[in-house]
């Protein structure tokens, strides 16, 4: 009589080029009933560098919801398994794939390979693979409750808002006695966008928006791609959906290739500019995305830090499904008033807006709204987009110094991701230095080895590398 496995597994995958989606998935859902798991129970699939890029099993992963974890010839090699195979050896350098991907996370074997005609996967404990990625966990948590840290941690854009934003919101306080009334903002955010008012639904933030979508819309295979902002499946997740990942790799620029998400999708989320990743999407990309029956919903919460706002698909009409979300809480340091957008079809509005409560956002948030989308704003939003990319440049110049650091680039957004080894302990040595950052592990498709890092001023960020250094060099001790 069979123990019972462990609630969380790794599986390790190996496979003959071109193999499917669905082969992948029969033989490790075999492996996994004969342990009395289920795919419920995997934490990743893992395999060797060279198989990172096979479409059976990249989509097995995404239909799993997990990561897919690879690692170099060298240090699998180096992985004692139970049945090594010469053959296989003298093919991938490896005595044995799945065994060897499945150990290398740390953990037991449960499961030793088993083999289809193109496949093979082994079943492990899953070790340091053991804790998925905290999507609930945000920026703020990294400076709450500890005074004078220097905040790089949240992309809020420092030092706002500025003193006539205060003075707009101040002003509204005298009308708290009423109910809010949303026409006016409305109008103006549809008067910003060039669209008409039916298309725009004002809402408490991007965050609210992503449980609306979830909640509303009548959809049965929903994708997330990532890495990027978590609110999205954590909303869907919530809904009851079962949330299926595309994920974006290093070694392709974390860039999206439409291919990768699966043809029957009904509902698509990704970010542009991307958190944490910095990337731009080009528009004609995500365009390839949309198709009748399908709800493209792109995250622009960060658009107005793009100088000229290049790729948006903000205030487009001709892309069919296309749900565009904006948030004002990031340009104009409001994510404690809680204001953004959704601009959609006026079916897909009308859907959002039957869930939503009454009078969903305040007084104050929506004559910030109004505010914000202002002539004067929009000048002013530009320009910062400006001074940001001209902080960003010298905060990656100075990045490239460390030859431990690596960061993705081109950079588009207000931050920046690196990776370098032993992230995690070099963030908490930062926070004693006085800096917060960003943990990446709690993206999808992340791991312990890689920081966010929100772009300030030369000073600041002067400052910031004078820190990163001391941190680096207490390593090395």
């Amino acid at each position: 009589m069979s123990r019972p496995g462990p609630s969380r597994v790794v599986v390790g995958v190996g496979a003959r080029a071109g193999v499917s989606v669905e082969e992948v998935c029969a033989v490790v859902e075999d492996a996994l009933a004969g342990v009395g798991l289920t795919p419920a129970s995997v934490t990743a699939l893992a395999t060797v560098e060279t198989k990172a890029g096979e479409a059976g099993i990249v989509g097995a992963a995404a239909r799993y919801g997990v990561p897919l974890v690879s690692y170099d010839t060298r240090t699998l090699a180096s992985v004692a398994v139970p049945h090594p195979s010469e053959e296989v050896r003298s093919v991938t350098g490896t005595p044995s794939v799945a065994e060897a991907a499945a150990l290398a996370g740390g953990g037991e074997l449960l499961v030793p390979k088993q083999r289809s005609a193109q496949a093979t996967c082994a079943v492990a404990t899953a070790g340091r693979h053991a804790a998925a990625p905290d999507l609930r966990h945000h920026g703020d948590a990294e400076v709450r409750g500890v005074a004078g840290l220097v905040d790089l941690a949240v992309n809020v854009r420092s030092d706002t808002p500025p003193q006539w934003l205060k003075h707009e919101i101040a002003t509204s306080l005298d009308g708290l006695a009423a109910y809010p009334d949303g026409r006016a903002a409305r109008a103006a955010v549809a008067e910003r966008h060039g669209l008409p008012v039916e298309r725009v639904l004002l809402t408490a933030g991007a965050a609210e928006a992503f449980v609306l979508l979830a909640r509303a819309l009548p959809v049965r295979r929903p994708v997330v791609v990532h890495p990027q902002f978590t609110e999205p499946e954590a909303a869907l997740l919530d809904a009851g959906h079962r949330v299926e990942r595309v994920l974006l790799r290093e070694e392709d620029g974390f860039l999206l290739d439409p291919a990768a998400v699966p043809e029957d999708a009904d509902l698509v989320v990704v970010g542009n500019p991307t958190n944490p990743t910095s990337v731009l999407h080009p528009a004609r990309t995500l365009e390839r995305l949309a198709r009748p029956g399908r709800i493209l919903v792109v995250d622009e919460a960060f658009m107005d830090a793009v100088p000229g706002e290049r790729e948006a698909l903000a205030g487009r009409t001709d892309v069919p499904g296309l749900v565009v979300l904006r948030s004002l809480t990031k340009t104009w340091g409001l994510a404690g008033l809680r204001i953004g957008y959704v601009l959609a079809e006026p079916e897909t509005i009308a859907l959002l807006e039957r869930a939503q409560p009454l009078w969903p956002v305040s007084t104050p948030a929506l004559v910030a709204a109004e505010a914000c989308v202002s002539e004067r704003a929009l000048a002013e939003a530009e320009e910062a987009a400006r001074r940001i990319a001209v902080d960003r440049d010298h905060l990656l110049a100075g990045l490239a110094e460390f030859e431990e650091i690596r960061a993705v680039k081109p950079a588009e957004g207000p931050f920046v991701l690196i990776r370098l080894d032993r992230a995690d302990e070099v963030r908490e040595r930062l926070r004693k230095l006085g800096f917060a950052a960003r943990r990446g592990d709690t993206f999808p498709g992340l791991g312990p080895d890689w920081l966010r890092l929100a772009v300030r001023d030369r000073a600041t960020t002067g400052r910031f590398l004078q820190a990163l250094d001391q941190a680096l060099a207490l390593l090395t001790r």
